[in-house]
């Protein structure tokens, strides 16, 4: 594990930025108290461009400018208060999203595009998995839960999302590979150039 140069900050801060963005995006799509945004799609492509330990470096710089209660979580919320609510999960995911997908990329001398596809995909899951589960039992341990609500039911809620981020974890794949080789010419990542 090298130094991190400047360019590492500057690229891990822009992702913590990209993060808020597409947070906000659109901001008043809610679905049964799942916000739809862009999150899932920047923390893959920070893992896919960044590698493992800056892509997780930049979801955990968002995250923790969110907790300090700058609004850069979804609906303009911030602060520590954010622990409580039942989406939270989802926010936490992205740490890990981007570490796993980094290291699916490094895994590979030259990555090739299927490897870029594994790697998003594998982050996506993750994010679904985590966040929801994460989401039902908060719902269930301490949220105040809508009348009926069933661990189906946390899945049904996910559905609405699901379309977007499907199409926007293949075209996070799909662009990957030539930014991949621009960002590692300059980052003090230790990769070679896409097959």
């Amino acid at each position: 594990m090298g130094k991190m140069k400047t360019i590492d900050l500057v690229y891990a801060g822009m992702f913590a930025a990209l993060m808020a963005v597409g947070a906000n995006i659109a901001q008043f799509l809610v679905v049964g108290g799942v916000p739809i945004t862009l999150q899932t799609f920047f923390a893959i492509l920070a893992g896919l461009l960044l590698g493992s330990r800056l892509g997780a470096t930049s979801m955990i710089v968002y995250t923790l400018v969110g907790l300090a209660g700058a609004p850069v979580f979804a609906q303009f919320t911030g602060g520590p208060g954010v622990i409580f609510k039942p989406t939270f999960g989802f926010i936490l995911s992205y740490i890990l999203v981007a570490y796993v997908a980094g290291k699916i990329v490094e895994s590979k001398l030259k990555p090739t595009i299927t490897t870029f596809m594994i790697a998003s995909f594998t982050g996506f899951i993750l994010n679904y998995v985590l966040g929801t589960n994460y989401m039902y039992y908060a719902y269930k341990l301490w949220a105040a839960a809508p009348e009926g609500f069933t661990y189906s039911m946390a899945w049904i809620w996910m559905l609405a999302p699901l379309p977007k981020d499907i199409i926007l974890s293949a075209v996070a794949a799909l662009i990957s590979p030539r930014i991949f080789t621009a960002v590692s010419k300059t980052s003090s990542r230790q990769q070679g150039k896409v097959a």
